[in-house]
């Protein structure tokens, strides 16, 4: 089942005894359990029907204990065990064993096991998978990270540009707590009626539309030096902005992603997309800019960036600034 299916059934008020969320992402199990915190019992209700516990201070015998309970005054009570995973033996584990063979219809009990996935070939995931809702949470690649934003927005009737979604899966990465963090905020700033554009990143969550890496490495891939210089003079003015570390790592992937396209049999760029394993709208990109960077020239830059790599980690460079050699390192794969 997975993450609306089982918020659908909860709105419908149809409960099962046991949800049991595990996985490595844990956006979507906090979601869940917050979703069940409050909305299955009324506030009223919560006060004596709703008890949190924390695997870390909670034996599982005293989370048998509160599942066993009868609710007060209300049809239901719910029992929330976060950090789950701190349950790390068998023999906690088989502590439960009696309860999830026979669970208790007036309690929902939900485990948050967060960060990795269960043992799917222990006999207790046997047993909850027979009499237990299961959520496995998987983590977002990077690539997935451009349809995982226009979704988020899709369901809150927002939209967005491609080049305003390419700057936050760039910046944000594959955080999805703080990546919807930072979408929510847009929410409130933003009318529905306007579409999220990367004039709204730069003026509300603080990445420059114009001043980046991710500008960077455009300007690198279009052969664009007079942008790419204008970039690293900004770095140099705002030495927070970034390091030649996080440069060097997306010049790596950018001609790493070049390199490969030179042998795909296809200017497609939804097949592009598809088999560098990329979104859209840097797969368009690539397409676009491949024919100005031959192999062989893309052979060379690896040897600079593994150049620059080392000097940029002292080897060779005792105290050289590091704007100087992003400068250099520019200079040299644009010329």
């Amino acid at each position: 089942m997975d993450y609306k299916d089982i918020i659908k059934q909860i709105k419908k008020r149809e409960f099962k005894p046991i949800y049991f969320l595990n996985g490595e992402e844990p956006f979507y199990i906090d979601r869940i359990v917050d979703f069940i915190a409050n909305n299955v019992l009324d506030e009223s209700e919560r006060d004596f029907n709703q008890t949190v516990l924390y695997a870390k201070d909670s034996p599982p015998i005293s989370v048998v204990d509160a599942a066993s309970r009868l609710p007060m005054m209300s049809d239901y009570q719910v029992v929330i065990v976060k950090e789950a995973q701190e349950y790390k033996t068998a023999s906690q584990w088989e502590v439960f064993e009696n309860y999830f063979e026979s669970p208790s219809k007036q309690t929902i009990l939900v485990f948050a096991y967060k960060y990795k996935k269960f043992d799917k070939r222990s006999k207790i995931y046997k047993i909850l998978k027979k009499k237990a809702v299961i959520f496995e949470s998987a983590g977002v690649k990077d690539y997935q990270l451009d349809k995982w934003i226009k979704d988020y927005l899709k369901d809150k009737k927002y939209q967005i540009t491609d080049k305003a979604t390419a700057l936050l899966a760039e910046f944000v990465g594959n955080d999805l707590s703080r990546l919807a963090n930072e979408l929510d905020k847009l929410f409130i700033l933003v009318p529905k009626e306007q579409q999220i554009t990367e004039k709204h990143i730069e003026e509300n969550i603080g990445i420059s539309k114009d001043y980046n890496v991710f500008e960077l490495v455009n300007a690198v891939m279009e052969k664009d030096s007079l942008k790419a210089l204008k970039i690293v003079n900004y770095f140099e003015k705002n030495p927070k902005a970034t390091h030649i570390t996080i440069v060097l790592a997306n010049l790596l992937t950018l001609y790493q992603r070049l390199f490969k396209a030179h042998f795909l049999k296809t200017d497609n760029p939804a097949q592009v997309a598809s088999l560098l394993k990329i979104a859209p709208y840097p797969a368009r990109l690539i397409v676009s800019n491949k024919r100005k960077h031959p192999p062989k020239i893309i052979s060379r830059n690896f040897s600079y960036l593994r150049e620059y790599d080392l000097l940029a980690k002292g080897v060779g460079s005792a105290g050289t600034d590091q704007v100087q050699l992003m400068k250099e390192l520019i200079f040299k794969i644009l010329h």
